[in-house]
């Protein structure tokens, strides 16, 4: 008789946070509630701190629902202490609705999209989709709010052509991103019922949310919350697949799900901050704030507010360390791992990684290494990442790409700008940017592991280091 194979409790975990996740902004949510949870107090940017924040205490913040900084205080924390920080990002390639989105075309409702970031696009090709984000609504006192959506069915799909319409539709990858990736989202009613209706492919000068989104579309939404249509003041939507994440492979050994670079990374970062608890045992200035930042944009540069290049994680130092000698001394004693998903060797691609660098899934976390600084890892960071994995007996293995490929990159050389030391892991994986991507159910505690053991012994290892 076959037995199931057990699957793994953390990746387990990690498919409830996915499927609820759709966007940054349920991402975000959902992180909070799950360190309120766990004892963390919200506290606001634009309030002052200076009575709130105290040694001992748990706290987070967000910004534009779309970023997270969360970080917890020594008991004998002081102005100068560093930051251990897991840096991640909650944003991820996909289809972003128009500002006017209406269009119609052959007795279809179609749904105007922007490709944000650089995704796999032929893997949303014939997948159900639907519309998940935030949306600005009014009450009754004229009042303003923005509340979170999520349509948990399907009404969107793009279809391809037939192969009987197409017979090279086979080898034909790439297409045209604004005249043959447009969503469908239904029959033009009228045209149903045997009445022509002049068809149009914009919505012309219409600023009115009403007019620049389809009836059927908003009226969809106001459903979702209980509201008129008339409610809608504007909306910031992306499409998503209504597939939900799942384990796979013949041991369980894999997991199958959008979004994991990088909501992987994120959800272990809340995981590793929520379970750990300080312990009023360290020294003065030995114990670090240890702290979290879930940034939005990465895909696209980082550039926004919200991103790992804006104020956030400067203001944070400044605001626990605000003296410019306390400040100097925070950035030198604090250390940041910047946590992305890496990419594990293909089978069917092995040429496409440098023969001694060929990361697989399961068998520990990444450390990613380029000369070029594009990865800001180096030898004194990348030691202390093994060091910290060996205290809770992990591996790690080592990606470095091909001289004659192109690297991307992530949130560590921007965030090194500070002066803070820096180091590039990440979980691998298969399919990166796909719609549904592969990645090893086992390595997510692996990642919660590391970063737990970042939070308890970062400072026990820097104190037996002597650089400068």
């Amino acid at each position: 008789m076959y037995l199931r194979p057990s699957a793994p409790e953390a990746a387990t975990r990690f498919l409830s946070f996915v499927n609820a996740s759709p966007t940054p902004f349920h991402a975000v949510h959902n992180a909070a509630i799950h360190l309120e949870k766990a004892g963390f107090r919200k506290i606001r940017e634009k309030d002052e701190w200076e009575t709130v924040v105290q040694p001992g205490g748990k706290y987070y913040f967000t910004r534009n629902q779309a970023a997270l900084v969360a970080f917890t205080l020594p008991h004998n924390w002081t102005h100068g202490s560093g930051l251990s920080i897991v840096a991640t990002h909650v944003d991820s390639p996909n289809l972003k609705v128009r500002p006017v989105s209406k269009r119609t075309k052959s007795g279809y409702l179609q749904v105007g999209v922007e490709t944000y970031g650089g995704g796999i696009w032929h893997s949303w090709l014939d997948r159900d989709l639907s519309v998940a984000g935030r949306i600005v609504v009014t009450d009754k006192s004229g009042n303003y709010t923005s509340k979170l959506v999520k349509v948990d069915r399907p009404i969107l799909r793009i279809p391809t052509v037939a192969i009987h319409l197409d017979r090279d539709v086979n080898n034909q990858l790439i297409f045209n991103q604004e005249t043959q990736f447009i969503p469908i989202l239904g029959l033009i009613e009228k045209q149903l019922n045997g009445q022509k209706e002049k068809e149009s492919n914009d919505a012309g000068t219409a600023s009115a949310t009403q007019d620049n989104h389809h009836a059927a579309l908003l009226e969809l939404l106001a459903n979702e919350l209980s509201i008129t249509s008339e409610e809608i003041q504007d909306f910031e939507l992306s499409l998503y697949d209504t597939q939900p994440a799942t384990l796979g492979g013949i041991n369980n050994e894999f997991i199958f799900s959008p979004r994991m670079d990088n909501l992987v990374s994120s959800f272990c970062a809340v995981e590793a901050l929520a379970q750990y608890s300080p312990t009023p045992s360290f020294p003065p200035n030995e114990g670090n704030v240890n702290c979290i930042a879930l940034f939005n944009h990465e895909e696209i540069g980082s550039v926004s507010t919200s991103g790992a290049e804006s104020s956030l994680i400067p203001s944070l130092l400044n605001r626990l360390s605000p003296t410019p000698s306390t400040l100097a001394q925070s950035i030198t004693r604090s250390f940041l791992i910047s946590a992305d998903m890496g990419h594990a060797i293909h089978p069917s691609y092995t040429s496409k990684h440098e023969d001694n660098h060929k990361p697989l899934m399961n068998a520990g976390v990444v450390v990613k290494t380029n000369a070029k600084q594009r990865y800001a890892s180096d030898a004194i960071t990348s030691f202390i990442v093994k060091q910290l994995a060996a205290r809770k007996g992990g591996k790690v293995q080592e990606y470095e790409v091909r001289n004659d490929m192109a690297c991307g990159s992530t949130v560590g050389p921007m965030l090194s700008k500070i002066g803070i030391r820096t180091v590039d892991v990440g979980n691998a994986m298969l399919s990166m940017h796909s719609i549904r991507e592969t990645a090893g159910s086992h390595d997510v505690q692996n990642a919660v592991d590391l970063f737990t053991s970042f939070f308890e012994g970062f400072a026990e290892v820097d104190k037996q280091l002597a650089i400068d």
